[in-house]
């Protein structure tokens, strides 16, 4: 739940970094996965940062290493030669770019954490940005996962045999498949909104309803959430988010999870349970 809460949010990041006319870059990739490691797996390995020491892939150590990343000390001078080659003009299609992208960021392995899930984020932020996504759905993980022995395989593929017809025969139709499973995902996803939005229209909430529904709509984009972060992000009281999220809780749209009755922790279940499928 806490890693397809994190997703959302890192999606939400890099997204805030383009509405403001800014390119993926450095600084977006070591944001975005300092958000995904937020909480739960890879809290403790350097969130934001780019590694510091080597790293290997497969077995106990590096002698018997499935694939041994660059040296961490190139990481920072590699990472900028992925920067330049995805925003090359060329008439190289979209797609494609992302696939070879995706390729080159995961040989450089820049993170001690996170890397497949930044990897995976990349691509969807790499089309939404391309004009080839209208919203940021397209959730690779469960796809690479279902064919996670097939994925490593052809990975090293491209590394040590310049594999390049075999991986694009793997990733492209994985592509094709998610993007199909995302636009069903939109609809049920829009469906509960709907639903949810009935609910409170027919709670006749009456003065508090405005807030309520800004509550509702802030913790669309976080469906996991304290009153603290919804009052940062919707410039309400405190005291009026908590109402309105008390409100929303007994209308069966929230949960509280931790069972404390400090820095409570809420999630919208049923809305979040449906992005989890593909993360």
């Amino acid at each position: 739940m806490k890693e397809a809460s994190n997703y959302v949010a890192a999606i939400g990041r890099g997204l805030e970094f383009m509405r403001d006319g800014l390119p993926i870059s450095s600084r977006l990739i070591r944001e975005t996965q300092a958000v995904l490691l937020h909480s739960g797996r890879g809290t403790g390995k350097q969130p934001g940062a780019f590694r510091t020491q080597q790293v290997w892939i497969g077995g106990t150590r590096l002698g018997n290493a499935t694939f041994v990343p660059p040296p961490h000390d190139l990481v920072p001078d590699l990472v900028a030669d992925f920067e330049r080659f995805i925003h090359r003009e060329d008439d190289l299609p979209p797609l494609v770019r992302a696939d070879i992208a995706h390729v080159h960021f995961e040989t450089i392995h820049p993170f001690l954490d996170g890397n497949g899930r930044v990897g995976r984020l990349l691509i969807t932020l790499m089309l939404r940005e391309a004009g080839r996504l209208a919203q940021p759905l397209l959730y690779l993980s469960l796809y690479f996962k279902q064919n996670q022995e097939d994925d490593y395989r052809l990975l090293n593929g491209v590394r040590f045999e310049g594999g390049w017809e075999a991986w694009l025969g793997f990733f492209l139709p994985g592509v094709r498949d998610t993007a199909g499973q995302a636009a069903d995902s939109t609809k049920r996803l829009l469906a509960r909104i709907a639903a949810d939005r009935e609910v409170i229209d027919r709670a006749e909430l009456r003065a508090h309803a405005l807030t309520v529904r800004r509550v509702f709509t802030f913790i669309q984009e976080r469906p996991v959430f304290t009153v603290r972060t919804a009052t940062e992000n919707t410039s309400l009281s405190q005291p009026a988010v908590d109402r309105a999220v008390r409100t929303l809780e007994g209308l069966g749209i929230v949960r509280e999870v931790t069972g404390r009755k400090s820095r409570r922790v809420y999630v919208h279940e049923r809305y979040l349970a449906i992005l989890n499928e593909g993360i």
